[in-house]
């Protein structure tokens, strides 16, 4: 009856530790998960309202906002920016409105500054399509306020695309080889 009692207590001892994670079955510890793959800025807050600096509001000219990123997903080869409306659906069609998309950005690259120029390519490699012109367009929208939606997919690869590609063509290439997304998002009317 003792050795029975013992046995009792010594599972109640060691279930806790198990069920709750502190450890695995075989003495195991067990493994936290990566931390998330984050986008930030800090031209404005995620789900804040973006200056009139980086918009159509902007009489000199939008500028691209500043972007930084961390905890990148292990095997990154390259990066995709997208910058969309949400909001705006053209022609009354399911695509929205693209503000800004970048492709074959080094992996070794964790931040774009404030300002990128508006080249379909650039030094280090990458690629810009055309929105109305290369590169960034501000936002734009007028009476409401839009969600202006940032969007950086780590790659397993670079893309065989130049900056004639379209919106489409980039995805569809992009497809089966994401390793991760990370989002920022802002707000704008005039």
């Amino acid at each position: 009856m003792r050795y029975l009692q013992a046995l009792i207590a010594a599972a109640i001892l060691i279930a806790p530790s198990v069920v709750f994670g502190q450890g695995a079955p075989g003495g195991a510890p067990a493994t936290p998960p990566p931390p998330p793959f984050t986008l930030s800025s800090t031209s404005f807050q995620d789900g804040g309202v973006i200056p009139d600096k980086y918009t159509q509001a902007n009489a000199a000219g939008a500028i691209s906002p500043e972007l930084e990123w961390v905890n990148v997903p292990a095997g990154t080869v390259s990066y995709v920016l997208l910058m969309h409306d949400p909001d705006n659906a053209p022609q009354k069609k399911l695509m929205d409105t693209l503000h800004w998309m970048m492709f074959n950005i080094p992996a070794s690259t964790a931040k774009l500054p404030e300002g990128v120029p508006n080249d379909p390519t650039l030094p280090d490699g990458s690629v810009q399509l055309k929105t109305r012109t290369a590169g960034f367009m501000g936002p734009g929208a007028r009476g409401i306020y839009h969600h202006y939606t940032i969007e950086l997919f780590a790659m397993d690869t670079k893309l065989s695309l130049g900056p004639d590609a379209t919106h489409q063509q980039v995805q569809d290439a992009m497809d089966g080889h994401i390793l991760g997304k990370a989002v920022v998002e802002g707000r704008f009317h005039r």
